[in-house]
């Protein structure tokens, strides 16, 4: 079982976004790795961003980055700690309300789940940051912005982890950075200078990599931590992962949003869990619900099942190799289908093991079974069941045991958060929320989720033998974006075919200096 940990999420507007700037810069500058998650106000056509044709794809997520805007970022600075044992990271997370200043079309489901998880639009509206689309616009390439927040990412060469980033990496471009091509080969290879020290996607780490049974944000987090939290209890050979956190003391810690991560909940006897959130980490009934999306519990039952199948698999060994023939076994799994097909489940078939959880790879909705109703047209893309606005929230709860806050960033005086005592209105307030798909939605939050995923896959990369070199964390997943309905990844690399476009040229001049355009011709 995990323990409890509280993780501090600095909350920036546009009244303390000058003051923050040093203490942001310092992190990304120092980072080993930055996992980054939007929240958008809305995604356009549903049908088209699961277009056969992934050149029609694009230019379907083009179109509603033109239209729509990021109204919060959430970036998560990993720093990994070469002094300390095993595999232990500095961590230091960032959520940033934000406020486009131009015209944008935003979609009442969006606003709808947001609301409903907690997001703030009269904060937003009154406090966001502002900040202006497409091409460079009179002063935007100087001075202290979001525009030059996004030069500094650039600048600082690091890997750029996502979680199913292809929408994220759109929309970043499109806000942040200049007018998107036209053409996907044009955009790949522009990325693939912006960012030279790889782009990581860790949906495509989870069902390709670690092979998890779902590969929602949500289980994915929660399912590393257990995994992490029963190696150091067992103490097996390899590394482990530990996490430490930034002090902050005075009034910066005004600007502290402590998320709790409580410890999770015990399994005892059958639940009635959700299958469609159970599978996906979404359910077109939200809150009203019935049936529970406790993502703990749906975790510790797929354990149980995978345990419960390898001993039905030893047994039929076993008797296969005595020559005797499992006629008692054969009949429990006839039963058992039987039960399933006339709608009697028994305790344990309530939730599908992890077999019956349709494969992503291989269904229309990013795993969801063609349909034609208005659930199934919800259901389009993973960004659609987690984050940008219509979206699986973060879990707040159960994490592995970590070690103590010790450490202080260079110019930050920040001191170690204390566990908020739970008071009658905090209970209140719980019982309230309980319903929730995870609790309130935080693209700061959802950004930790992504980074402490790939942390813990890439100490088990260390783990087998094979530890990271200096140009890839994870070499297996390299450039590598998940494309939902697809069995193959996109591949962020500069083709021979391709060039890069005319607003990254410039771009990159402004981030680089004007020696970029010479030596980048010679690689055309």
């Amino acid at each position: 079982m995990t323990s409890s940990m509280i993780v501090p999420v600095i909350d920036v507007q546009n009244d303390n976004f000058k003051e923050l700037w040093p203490a942001m810069v310092l992190a990304i500058k120092t980072a080993s790795f930055i996992a980054l998650d939007t929240e958008l106000s809305g995604l356009g056509s549903r049908k088209a961003l699961l277009a056969e044709c992934i050149e029609d794809r694009y230019k379907a997520i083009c179109n509603a980055a033109r239209t729509r805007s990021i109204l919060s970022l959430g970036f998560a600075c990993f720093k990994k700690l070469e002094n300390k044992d095993d595999d232990t990271y500095l961590v230091q997370v960032y959520n940033l309300t934000l406020l486009c200043s131009e015209e944008y079309v935003i979609e009442p489901q969006s606003v709808q789940f947001l609301v409903q998880h907690g997001f703030d639009f009269n904060k937003q509206y009154a406090e966001g940051v502002p900040y202006l689309k497409g091409n460079d616009k009179g002063g935007d390439s100087h001075g202290i912005n979001m525009r030059m927040l996004f030069v500094e990412l650039l600048r600082a060469r690091k890997p750029l982890v996502l979680h199913n980033g292809l929408i994220d990496m759109v929309f970043l471009y499109q806000c942040f950075y200049a007018h998107l091509p036209d053409k996907l080969g044009t955009f790949t290879a522009d990325l693939s200078q912006m960012f030279p020290a790889g782009i990581y996607d860790t949906k495509y780490a989870t069902e390709y990599e670690l092979r998890f049974a779902a590969s929602y944000l949500e289980y994915a987090y929660k399912k590393c931590k257990l995994d992490n939290s029963k190696s150091l209890e067992v103490g097996g050979n390899g590394h482990h992962l530990f996490l430490e956190f930034c002090k902050y003391s005075g009034h910066l810690s005004s600007y502290v949003d402590f998320r709790p991560c409580l410890a999770g909940s015990s399994l005892e006897g059958p639940l009635n869990v959700c299958q469609r959130f159970s599978a996906y980490g979404w359910c077109p009934n939200g809150s009203q619900c019935p049936l529970s999306h406790d993502t703990d519990l749906i975790i510790q039952h797929d354990e149980k099942n995978k345990v419960e199948k390898k001993k039905k698999r030893k047994r039929k060994r076993k008797n296969s190799s005595q020559g005797n023939v499992d006629f008692e076994g054969a009949s429990e799994n006839k039963q058992a289908h039987m039960e399933l097909e006339d709608g009697e489940q028994g305790p344990d078939q309530v939730i599908p093991d992890t077999d019956s959880k349709p494969p992503p790879a291989t269904e229309q909705v990013d795993g969801t079974p063609v349909q034609g109703s208005e659930s199934g047209e919800k259901m389009i893309t993973e960004k659609v069941e987690e984050g940008n606005g219509v979206a699986e929230p973060q879990a707040v709860s159960a994490d592995e045991e970590i070690k103590t806050d010790k450490e202080k960033v260079e110019g930050n005086d920040v001191s170690e958060p204390q566990p908020l005592a739970t008071s009658d209105a905090a209970k209140k307030e719980k019982s309230k929320r309980k319903k929730l798909e995870g609790g309130s939605h935080r693209a700061g939050f959802d950004a930790f989720m992504t980074g402490y995923i790939f942390s813990y896959a890439a100490t088990l990369t260390e783990r087998v033998g094979e530890p990271p070199c200096s140009e890839s964390w994870l070499p297996e997943c390299l450039n590598k974006v998940y494309l939902s309905g697809k069995c193959v990844p996109m591949h962020i690399v500069k083709s021979t075919f391709s060039k890069s476009s005319k607003a990254h040229m410039h771009k990159m001049d402004i981030v680089w200096g004007k020696s970029f355009s010479s030596s980048a011709e010679g690689t055309i």
